[in-house]
Formats: structure tokens, C-alpha cells, sequence
């Protein structure tokens, strides 16, 4: 079980896990064993709203940092994701074909996207935040969002 950074902004409460890195966006990059799993942040899932349907680019598919990895699908908006690092996807979570739901309860375990393999870990991971570096960033992001409210 990681362990959050936690801030609430109006009524709403964002967590950040400590045990990754990630992207401006919001996805989360985890390396395991030689793999990088990758998901959508706390902050992401709550802003776009309930899940409904999640596509996943399949395993074998080739990615740069940057190219489109997922499309969520939403009650309020369909979104497109990017892939936080360069690699290869491996694995593609099944539960997102029936429960895609997941990525709202639990964004930083069983909501995750897909796994994959990546060259140089080392690399690909100085090009992302940290866990404090993106949390200031989506502490910012929440603050301005409850202005508009």
C-alpha cells in the first residue's frame, strides 16, 4: 500500500501516491521488476467524473512518451491519455473490460492501465515528476478549478 501526499480543496480530498512518478497530466509511471506499470492519478479520475468505458491500446503495441495509450470515456467527457515513457505495452489490465469503474475507486491499484517494458528506466524517469512536484502542480490545477466554480 503506497503512501499519499493528501490535500483537500473545497470538498474534495486528492491523493498522490509517493511510490511513482508522473506526468503534467496526471498519469502515474511505476516501475516493477523490470516493467513500468502506468494509471490515471486520484486528481485526474475524480476531475473527469465516472468511468464508463475504458480502451486500452493492446499488448505488443510500441509507444513513444507522448503517444495516445488510453481513451476514457465518461459520463461528462472522453479523454485521451498519453504514455509517460517510451516502451512496449506487455500488459493490458483486464479488468478494464469489465470494470473500468476501477479507475474511480481505486485509481493507484486495481484502476491501473497497462504494464510496460521499457528500455532504460533511468532515463525515462528523469523525465517525469515527482511526487511532490506533481502534487504542487495538481494542488494548483484543483485550487483554480473550485475558483471557477
Amino acid at each position: 500500500m503506497p503512501n499519499f501526499l493528501e490535500t483537500t480543496v473545497d470538498k474534495f480530498t486528492f491523493k498522490v501516491a509517493t511510490d511513482r512518478f508522473y506526468t503534467s497530466e496526471g498519469v502515474w509511471a511505476k516501475e516493477e521488476n523490470g516493467h513500468v506499470r502506468i494509471g490515471l492519478s486520484d486528481f485526474v479520475q475524480q476531475r473527469s467524473g465516472d468511468v464508463a468505458f475504458a480502451e486500452i491500446k493492446p499488448a505488443g503495441t510500441a509507444l513513444a512518451a507522448g503517444d495516445e495509450v488510453a481513451t476514457i470515456e465518461t459520463i461528462k467527457v472522453n479523454i485521451s491519455y498519453t504514455s509517460p515513457v517510451h516502451g512496449k505495452i506487455v500488459e493490458v489490465n483486464p479488468a478494464m473490460n469489465d470494470a473500468p469503474e476501477a479507475i474511480n475507486q481505486d485509481p493507484y491499484e486495481a484502476g491501473w492501465l497497462a504494464v510496460l517494458e521499457v528500455a532504460d528506466w533511468e532515463v525515462e524517469r528523469a523525465k517525469l515528476l515527482d511526487p511532490q512536484a506533481y502534487f504542487e502542480i495538481m494542488k494548483g490545477q484543483a485550487e483554480e478549478e473550485t475558483k471557477k466554480l
